[in-house]
């Protein structure tokens, strides 16, 4: 049984986002292995040792006062400083008194603008899965309705370059693990030394799968996500108006300060009537747009991961998305169309030529639904990265037997500059 010791700022099974990708690397890997897990967590949510039976947890509350501002919370994290110095200072002390852990891995945050507590402890370790940093396409106006604070994502790439303590992490770190090949490119000033594919989430069992009934009426399409610029909603909207009428309606799951614009535009082109936005749902309803859907649609072209891609897939959907970022490596040919993402028109261009073409052909939606299950079950469930991540472990525990260490002090200079892309997971 491998000892590992898991790093994540947050951790709760309640939770959505990064709390809740945490729960899962910490509750499935206690089912293997002797874990502990050093965490914080929110004042007004539940701790999570005692979702975590299996696990010995380490936590503590987060600094009073950042209960507020939720959304700038998740960007900024202005809690991870004084959990990276508790992190750092709790671990540091067990190594001290003879504590011994074999692999260590950091799986959050995904940003990669945060250092981590483990960096030069000597333990053999992995960072990430990690991601983000992708911008606007060229042809792409600057007319995101995301807050301001986002903007701020724009210093990532030059700490990545400057920032001594940034910078160790990535240095030091045995692999880091990318959330999708673009990650490459983002990290081209970092000094990596591999860099491995994985995406950084998954399902935690397939969903049961109901026969799609045939039907004469319109094609119904289905968008799941905040509604932000970059998520793509306002480019099906106007996919929707170069098609015939009544050739497809679309439903739009989420909410966001884009929803405004996308209602306008609907009402403008005349497509209004074939298109409802339900705003935020819970996860039932959204699961029944799933089951009752035709396609799904997520021409999100500033998406690092896109676990809804994901969830579609799940259930069997056909999808068509854009040719860049997370979305564009979760899905193959067999199961989706993915568009190249020049300007808006283009964009909305190729959407509705897609659009059309799976509206003309039943069997080959329930081909590519068939296919998008089928890679769902092989690479897209949490079992099958957590069996990756073992891999991963062995690999780099047995490098570090044989180096005599963590590598910690192993090669510099260009030695540590050198990347090595494996793909994982496809």
């Amino acid at each position: 049984m491998t000892r590992i010791l898991l790093v994540a700022p947050t951790c709760d099974g309640t939770d959505v986002g990064e709390a809740w990708v945490a729960h899962q690397w910490a509750s499935r890997l206690g089912r293997r292995h002797d874990v502990t897990l050093l965490t914080s967590h929110k004042r007004d949510r539940p701790p999570a040792a005692p979702q975590l039976p299996g696990v010995r947890v380490i936590e503590w509350p987060d600094p009073p006062g950042l209960g507020r501002a939720e959304r700038l919370n998740s960007l900024l994290k202005p809690g991870y400083a004084a959990f990276h110095v508790r992190a750092r200072r709790w671990a540091r002390a067990a190594l001290a008194r003879g504590e011994r852990f074999d692999v260590a891995h950091q799986p959050a945050p995904v940003a990669t603008r945060y250092p981590s507590p483990l960096a030069g402890l000597g333990i053999p370790w992995l960072l990430g899965p990690v991601g983000g940093g992708l911008t606007d396409p060229p042809g792409f106006p600057a007319d995101d309705t995301a807050p301001w604070y986002v903007g701020l994502r724009a210093v990532d790439g030059w700490r990545l370059a400057h920032d001594p303590w940034l910078r160790r992490t990535y240095r030091d770190a045995s692999i880091v693990l990318g959330i999708a090949p673009y990650v490459a490119e983002h990290l081209a000033d970092a000094p990596v030394r591999e860099l491995v594919t994985l995406s950084e989430t998954a399902l935690p069992e397939l969903p049961d799968l109901e026969p799609r009934i045939p039907h004469d009426g319109p094609l119904r399409l289905l968008h799941v996500g905040r509604l932000v610029r970059t998520k793509g909603a306002r480019d099906v909207v106007r996919a929707l108006s170069l098609l015939p009428r009544g050739r497809a309606r679309l439903d739009v799951v989420g909410d966001g300060p884009d929803r405004e614009a996308c209602e306008a535009l609907a009402r403008e082109l005349g497509v209004a009537p074939h298109v409802t936005f339900h705003g935020r749902q819970d996860r039932a309803a959204v699961e029944a747009h799933y089951r009752a859907a035709d396609v799904f649609v997520f021409p999100s072209y500033r998406e690092p991961g896109g676990n809804v891609v994901l969830e579609a897939m799940g259930h069997g959907l056909p999808v068509v998305v854009a040719d860049r970022g997370g979305p564009a490596s979760a899905v193959d040919d067999a199961c989706a169309i993915r568009l190249p993402v020049t300007t808006p028109d283009a964009l909305a261009a190729g959407l509705a030529a897609a659009i059309e073409r799976l509206a003309a052909d039943p069997a080959l939606r329930a081909e590519m639904g068939q296919a998008a299950r089928g890679r769902m079950e092989r690479v897209g469930l949490w079992e099958a990265k957590i069996d990756e991540a073992e891999r991963l472990y062995a690999r780099v525990i047995r490098d570090a037997a044989v180096g005599g260490g963590a590598g910690t002090g192993a090669g510099t200079g260009a030695d540590r500059r050198a990347v090595v892309r494996r793909r994982s997971g496809s």
